[in-house]
């Protein structure tokens, strides 16, 4: 009987062991410039209700339409959905739990997004987002350092070729008048529009101007611009957001069509944009959404966030030649069983004690074929504990890696005693990793 191979689900991927130092490096950088600024961790479930999302989101934006994975829970009939973004499932949390009464917030999230959409490059139908929301204020401020905080997340990701691009959706009233006139110049073109700015007409004409459709690029350029619509307040929210950035040193451009896909923003909307990805040039977007937390039934206050696809984000370090390499261990310890397995599982415990990752060749083979297995390891070192050495009350300690133009701690193979061997690998680690 043939055995039937099982693969993943069409646009859900693993993460495989070689890709996985990229994303702790892409995980842990972000996490320490986010505690920086004072963000704190927050977990919401996968599932939510699916009212979070159509309230939150928006029931005429492509993901609730198009994009979400929703179902009826055949055990007590809840409309349940895999969360498509987590800002409104932060907001429900916060909501739920009282977490701005008398307080702000400044939140981090991170983990699995979920919609069903073409998979392409940097884009699947489950995929990873980092973000952060700061809930509870109401000034440009914070706008502005959100965005400085992610100027300087690049630059520690090694991530140059990134611009911002920046816009105001103003407040509702300003909108609004926008909207009609978008409707009305949209209705005199009308043989012009593709089908889905036909379907977007006269429920979500804003976000025609997002189209990516050539054929409809001069149209778009000339359509009523949101900013000759902004009123005093608006444009002066804009402007000191302007004036922080610049006093900061962040380059950007407002991009007058720039309007994000999500029905809860207003004022501030930004997104971080690279050439070197092809059509996904996006990485990161967010902007303020002031209105989201009443939407979904907390008390009136103001909020601004953003989000990232860290698969995108992956991309972009590779494409930087910025890829820390996967390794399994720092220590490979060999020896030829027996009585110096013991010894070597001592000599590995010892050195777990101190914080070094150590691999222990299991069972036993010849030294030879261990060295294989140690140089394919990625360890920086290997330990001897074979028989000779063993005799000797030693081990002995060899670096596998060169560097160039430096010198390695045993770059040739040394006896060390055998109680002094692990603090001399920590400290001859130490020295590598400072280099």
């Amino acid at each position: 009987m043939s055995k039937e191979k099982f693969t993943g689900v069409k646009g859900m991927n693993d993460m495989l062991p070689q890709d996985a130092a990229i994303w702790h490096k892409v995980e842990e950088t972000a996490i320490d410039v986010l505690e920086r600024y004072g963000f704190q961790e927050i977990r919401t479930p996968i599932l939510e209700n699916t009212k979070v999302f159509t309230r939150g989101v928006g029931e005429v934006t492509d993901i609730v339409e198009k994009e979400m994975y929703s179902f009826v829970d055949s055990m007590n009939g809840d409309q349940l959905t895999l969360r498509p973004e987590c800002t409104s499932a932060v907001v429900r949390a916060v909501n739920e739990h009282n977490l701005l009464y008398g307080t702000t917030q400044r939140l981090w999230y991170i983990g699995p997004m979920f919609r069903h959409e073409r998979p392409q490059r940097g884009r699947y139908r489950q995929f990873y987002q980092l973000g952060a929301e700061a809930l509870g204020m109401e000034g440009p401020d914070i706008d502005a350092e959100m965005i400085i905080m992610l100027s300087r997340l690049w630059k520690a990701l090694g991530i140059d070729g990134v611009r911002l691009e920046l816009n105001t959706l103003g407040a509702l009233p300003e909108r609004q008048a926008h909207r009609e006139a978008l409707i009305r110049y949209f209705e005199e073109h009308k043989s012009e529009l593709d089908e889905d700015a036909l379907r977007r007409l006269y429920t979500n004409p804003l976000r025609i101007l997002d189209t990516k459709n050539p054929d409809m690029q001069d149209l778009v350029n000339n359509a009523p611009r949101l900013l000759d619509f902004l009123g005093e307040e608006s444009r002066a929210f804009l402007a000191r957001l302007e004036k922080l950035l610049e006093a900061a040193g962040i380059e950007y451009t407002i991009n007058p069509r720039l309007v994000r896909g999500l029905d809860y923003y207003n004022h501030t909307v930004f997104e971080w944009i690279t050439d070197r990805l092809g059509a996904q040039g996006t990485i990161c977007g967010g902007g303020r959404y002031d209105p989201l937390i009443e939407m979904l039934g907390g008390r009136p206050a103001p909020g601004v966030g953003f989000a990232m696809g860290l698969e995108r984000v992956i991309e972009l370090m590779r494409e930087c030649g910025n890829v820390p390499v996967s390794t399994m261990c720092d220590v490979y310890v060999l020896h030829h069983g027996g009585d110096t397995q013991i010894t070597a599982m001592r000599a590995a415990e010892a050195l777990r004690d101190a914080g070094v990752r150590v691999v222990v060749h299991p069972g036993s083979s010849s030294i030879k074929s261990q060295m294989k297995k140690a140089d394919a390891s990625g360890a920086l070192f290997a330990v001897f504990a074979t028989e000779d050495e063993c005799a000797q009350g030693v081990l002995g300690i060899k670096a596998l890696r060169s560097r160039e133009g430096e010198e390695m701690p045993f770059a040739a193979q040394t006896p060390v005693k055998i109680e002094e061997a692990p603090a001399q690998l920590v400290e001859a680690l130490r020295k590598v990793r400072g280099a």
